[in-house]
């Protein structure tokens, strides 16, 4: 369950980069959020308006609001944060490379390596994500698990060498999804990949 004192935040962007977006909520008031960038990727340009879906961290030492674009992204993040060895920032590392669906994925099909693509997991630290998570997502992050045509495409690409990164890059390319086979889906991914 989300910390719900700020549950969401809404405003313009005042500024962002590769980890942080500011929002100006107006009165001369401007948050920092840290989001992954999964869902900075998915924010618009400086100016424009904005809603997060937010969870507000609280240390001993720091106040720290979190902005997701998605409720699933945002249960995502509160679960991993309550994994030993995985903290705020290594959550937020591993929702930049995999949205919450596609950690499930790997989760569902038990693939550390995809996991380990993530900067700072190790083979330890992918093996007792797996652990915490199996079983749990359908029912802590409310996403229906299964295991459909874009997986395989997916694999395919990251067993041929493309990071996390490319292959989902190359997957949203891809027109006209739902009617192609995944031979051709797979084909157009590649094609990308190669001429981009």
């Amino acid at each position: 369950m989300p910390n719900t004192l700020i549950s969401s935040i809404r405003g313009t962007i005042a500024s962002k980069d590769n980890s942080t977006i500011d929002i100006d909520i107006s009165n001369g008031i401007t948050l920092s959020v840290i989001s992954p960038l999964t869902t900075i990727e998915k924010t618009g340009n400086i100016g424009d308006p904005i809603k997060l879906l937010t969870s507000l961290q609280l240390r001993q030492d720091s106040v720290t609001l979190y902005g997701f674009a998605s409720d699933e992204d945002r249960s995502a993040f509160e679960t991993l944060i309550n994994i030993s060895g995985v903290g705020p920032k290594l959550a937020i590392t591993i929702l930049s490379i995999l949205d919450a669906r596609s950690l499930a994925s790997a989760v569902e099909t038990e693939n550390t390596i995809t996991i380990m693509q993530v900067p700072g997991v190790g083979k330890r630290t992918a093996s007792r994500i797996l652990l915490e998570l199996k079983g749990k997502i359908d029912k802590i992050w409310n996403i229906p698990i299964s295991i459909d045509e874009s997986d395989d495409v997916f694999e395919s690409l990251t067993s041929l060498g493309y990071s996390i990164i490319e292959a989902r890059e190359a997957i949203s390319k891809i027109p006209d999804y739902e009617t192609l086979t995944v031979e051709d889906k797979l084909r157009i991914s590649l094609q990308y990949l190669t001429t981009k």
